[in-house]
């Protein structure tokens, strides 16, 4: 037999082939490692939940469902953990995997998954901590300590920075359209430093509802409205609380038979079922508001700050919704369409001044078949002068094609139409015009008033929207309109967006006991499409919320007006329009991690200081870098703060940053 003749492998020992060798053994190891250990890695867009048989517990898995557009819908979670069950030797089929999330495994959009839950065992108590303390849970990158904020010299009780520059309204070439009481912030770097001090005496506040008829004097120590306005039933002083019998100036008997009349005047205006968002115009002291919220009626009462500066202030101590805000030369921030019901009872407005752009501004903010309640002297006096201004009134209205439901009393309704025939059939000579087609009716932030008549949308959205409490979750027409990337998919992120927050506030409730708090006045500073306000009702916490919607993400407003709840356009790098201490809580996801790239977080920080009422409480939801430099922040404000994991777990990329502000 021959012998075989193996080739010659001395090629393979040569230096080059050794080194190329052992480069690509290193590469396919690094690129291993990383794709499987790496906190960066994206993984692929499935969604599941691994069921342990041994404990029953859930672990949803759902790395990037956030990230599908900018809006709250932020379900990051962990990674499969290492510690899987191990294979069994006797062949026995796999654990049952639940598909969850936004995309399932044939890439259709879906609703059904888990966000998972708190365990009680690892929520930190904040009750006995002081403001000094750094409570932490796992490991944490070191950041450089921030210097404690020192308070506000005394004087600066009630400051709220945009209302009350004093320098920049000295200098404005007009204020007799009310110029001075609109927004006119300080410059970049002028803004406030320091922590807004309270008054002296102050009291934790009365509860609501006891809130709606009492607040303590020493909380918002003001007496002019008691001096002006006590012999109208709006206000008075009982010992060391401030009274609020429940009357106005044109309602001097009291609320409630104020608004029976309303009902008795137009049953149609069915409050609590038709009509469950209204707008108050010069509130006073909201005592229409108040009255509204035992009839499932939630109101926005707004009113400058004016003489009478401090009856938004003594609104929300009650715990009434309202803010700041005039008609004056911009518009509102608050959407086309928004309110089923736009009240006005001598509120100190010429509406026909300036050919009725006041009014226009009413008539773009009030829904399609919406009704408008003005109560004053030109409705029922006959002075001749009051009569001219009720003519000037009656022709402004006809030209609106709003039709006069009813006068009766001192008051008078007249209801929105349904559609824009009335105004294609006026003679082309009629002002004032329709307001062109390319106008954007939802756009507010410092955006002048119009003086044309917003156009209805030609396919009914926002006149068609469900009565109470079926709104609430009902899928909103408008939600189409909206200018964000997804389309096709939108009804389903609405659905999803719904279903977190549901899941995330039980979690809230169960494991932070937030029925006990005794919330009222609460703000989440970015919206989205009002699920966490949604998820509070259903949950039955006794408290209103206002919906912020920042100018830096898609306008989501409509929808959550479309819902039946209130929320304001704002921009978070400037101050938002409230007096100091008014919210019980501050709830922000994922905005810091958005504003960091155009707004001093500091600043924000800062903000959220003065409105937050002292022993008030922030839940801030973010990345983990981001919540770890809001930590600092917050124990250099002398919050009570804890950074604790989310409900997805402590591989989730996202961090809960809880604070208390103690008194």
């Amino acid at each position: 037999m021959k012998d075989i003749v193996l080739p010659n492998l001395n090629f393979v020992k040569t230096p080059a082939i050794i080194k190329v060798t052992a480069f690509a053994i290193v590469a396919l190891s690094c690129f291993y490692l990383g794709k499987h250990y790496s906190d960066g890695y994206q993984q692929l867009s499935f969604f599941s939940t691994f069921r342990s048989p041994q404990t029953g517990s859930a672990v949803g898995v759902s790395p990037n469902v956030g990230k599908f557009s900018d809006q709250n819908l932020n379900l990051t979670a962990p990674p499969p953990t290492a510690g899987s069950p191990p294979k069994d030797s006797n062949n026995a089929p796999p654990p049952d995997v639940e598909r969850i999330g936004i995309v399932n495994e044939e890439g259709a959009m879906t609703v059904e998954f888990e966000v998972g839950e708190f365990d009680p065992d690892s929520v930190e108590d904040l009750g006995n901590s002081d403001g000094g303390e750094e409570n932490r849970v796992g490991s944490r990158d070191s950041t450089a300590k921030i210097e404690k904020f020192r308070v506000c010299k005394a004087g600066m009780e009630d400051y709220t920075p945009c209302l009350d520059n004093v320098k920049k309204i000295a200098r404005l070439h007009s204020t007799e359209r009310g110029e001075k009481y609109e927004r006119h912030c300080p410059k970049e770097g002028k803004g406030l430093n320091c922590l807004v001090p309270v008054p002296k005496g102050y009291k934790h506040r009365i509860p609501w509802p006891a809130s709606r008829d009492k607040v303590w004097f020493s909380n918002v120590p003001h007496t002019r409205l008691v001096e002006d306005k006590g012999g109208q039933n709006w206000i008075s002083i009982e010992g060391d609380k401030f009274v609020f019998p429940g009357g106005g100036t044109q309602f001097i008997h009291g609320a409630d038979q104020y608004l029976d009349q309303i009902s008795q005047m137009v049953p149609d205006i069915a409050f609590g079922n038709h009509t469950r968002v209204v707008l108050d115009i010069g509130c006073g002291v909201a005592s229409f508001g108040a009255f509204l919220l035992q009839r499932n009626v939630i109101t926005l009462s707004i009113a400058p700050k004016d003489v009478h500066e401090n009856q938004i202030q003594f609104a929300l101590e009650r715990g009434v919704p309202a803010m700041v805000a005039v008609l004056a030369t911009h518009r509102l921030l608050y959407p086309s369409q928004a309110f089923d019901l736009i009240h006005c009872s001598r509120c100190r407005i010429n509406w026909t001044r300036d050919d009725g752009i006041l009014l226009l501004e009413v008539n773009r903010m009030l829904r399609a078949g919406g009704y408008f309640a003005w109560a004053a002297q030109p409705v029922y006096k006959h002075e001749e002068n009051l009569q001219e201004q009720w003519k000037e009134m009656e022709d402004l209205t006809n030209r609106l094609c709003w039709e006069l439901v009813k006068k009766e009393g001192y008051i008078a309704i007249w209801r929105k139409p349904l559609s824009n025939s009335c105004y294609h059939n006026r003679d082309t000579r009629v002002q004032p015009p329709l307001c062109d087609p390319n106008e954007d009716p939802d756009d507010v932030w410092y955006v002048g008033m119009k003086p044309c008549i917003t156009r209805l949308p030609e396919n009914g959205y926002g006149a068609n929207v469900t009565a109470w409490p079926a709104r609430l979750h009902d899928l909103p027409e408008r939600l189409q309109t909206i200018e964000m990337d997804a389309y096709i998919s939108r009804k389903e992120i609405f659905k999803a967006d719904s279903k977190f927050w549901h899941e995330v506030i039980d979690g809230y409730v169960h494991a932070y006991h937030w029925d006990d708090l005794n919330l009222r006045n609460v703000m989440d500073m970015r919206a989205g499409f009002g699920g966490f306000a949604a998820a509070l009702i259903d949950f039955q916490v006794d408290c209103w919320v206002m919906n912020v919607v920042p100018v830096s993400g898609f306008n989501s407003l409509p929808v959550i007006y479309d819902r039946g709840l209130i929320g304001v356009r704002h921009d978070w790098c400037e101050p938002f329009d409230t007096y100091p201490r008014t919210y019980d809580l501050l709830h922000a996801a994922g905005l810091f991690s958005i504003e960091q790239k155009r707004c001093n977080i500091s600043n924000i920080m800062l903000e959220m200081d003065r409105m937050l009422r002292p022993d008030g409480r922030v839940y801030i939801r973010d990345t983990v870098s981001v919540v770890n430099e809001l930590h600092e922040i917050a124990v250099a404000m002398g919050w009570v703060s804890a950074v604790q994991d989310t409900s997805e777990g402590p591989h989730a990329s996202w961090r809960l940053l809880r604070c208390d502000k103690r008194l």
